[in-house]
């Protein structure tokens, strides 16, 4: 029986591929009364499924997960309204009487949900403006005269992220640096963060060897089948990793081998600024796995941050 005290939720975080999502469900199914929460952001979206490393319905069939297919790939998906889902997967979890392990890819997400962020409104009529921009490195221009400070923090092909503080600068007239208490700060939440680490070297030959099992799992007719859909897919669908890529690929832009080569460099990159996110935060206990089975490192530690 488990302390009446023990923790209701604890984070296992990580870059891609770093072997988190198999940790968690190890944890989950020895423990028995634990649900998953995924913070992936491309993860929402229904029948993105290889190429954002889905767990499959046999992982989903054996641990309980949450914040999955929330919406069509032709929607437009925030961490505002994840933030909302993962509250009311967290109130359900907690009302069964079980326990949440949430499994954190995307940061922004990730703390949005653990340390409540108060975002700033939103101004469709603006975004659709800026979104009708295609000079991304004007954008950026535009705001680093605006919110130097948001600008700085903000790699200058983001365009997302760009848009969305220009977004706030212009629809507020405030700077979008200055919404809340942000990101740059760490309370103590009382929630314990587990990260996995890796040699950059071991990841990215853990990332190559993702992406051509991804390939040779139906990649390309996943994205054929996303392609053929109505509505079309959304621009932050559309602009996911590996799916990018292999749009241009199936809409005859790109050899596959070039398309290929182009998703592990971006993921590589990708895993790189994750690590850069998570490194800020000095609550994170962090395991170095290099050369181990991260379920066989990691899973003890997860085990015991939730008091067993």
């Amino acid at each position: 029986m488990r302390p009446a005290d023990a923790p209701q939720r604890v984070v296992v975080l990580g870059p891609t591929a770093s072997g988190k999502s198999a940790v968690a469900l190890h944890v989950a199914g020895a423990l028995g009364d634990v649900d998953i929460v995924a913070v992936d952001a491309m993860q929402v979206y229904r029948r993105m499924d290889i190429g954002t490393a889905k767990p499959t319905p046999a992982d989903r069939a054996a641990v309980p997960h949450h914040c999955l297919d929330l919406v069509e790939p032709s929607e437009r998906f925030t961490a505002t309204q994840f933030q909302v889902e993962a509250g009311r997967a967290l109130d359900r979890i907690h009302t069964a009487g079980r326990r949440a392990l949430l499994v954190g890819g995307t940061g922004l997400y990730l703390t949005a949900v653990v340390d409540e962020l108060v975002f700033p409104g939103e101004w469709p009529e603006i975004r659709a403006e800026l979104e009708a921009e295609t000079d991304t490195a004007g954008l950026y221009g535009r705001l680093s005269e605006l919110d130097p400070p948001a600008a700085a923090k903000i790699e200058p092909n983001n365009r997302r992220r760009i848009i969305r503080a220009l977004e706030v600068c212009l629809g507020s007239g405030e700077r979008f640096s200055d919404a809340g208490p942000g990101t740059a700060t760490f309370p103590d939440n009382g929630i314990v963060q587990i990260g996995i680490r890796w040699s950059r070297d071991e990841l990215a030959r853990r990332i190559a060897a993702r992406v051509d099992a991804m390939i040779a799992d139906g990649l390309v007719e996943e994205v054929r089948h996303l392609l053929a859909e109505q509505p079309p897919m959304s621009r932050t669908a559309a602009q996911a990793l590996g799916y990018k890529e292999m749009i241009d690929h199936v809409e005859g832009r790109s050899p596959l081998a070039a398309a290929r080569d182009e998703i592990v460099l971006r993921t590589v990159q990708f895993a790189v600024r994750q690590e850069r996110w998570y490194r800020r935060d000095p609550r994170i206990r962090w395991i170095d796995v290099s050369g181990a089975d991260p379920v066989d490192v990691v899973s003890p530690a997860v085990v015991a941050a939730f008091g067993e």
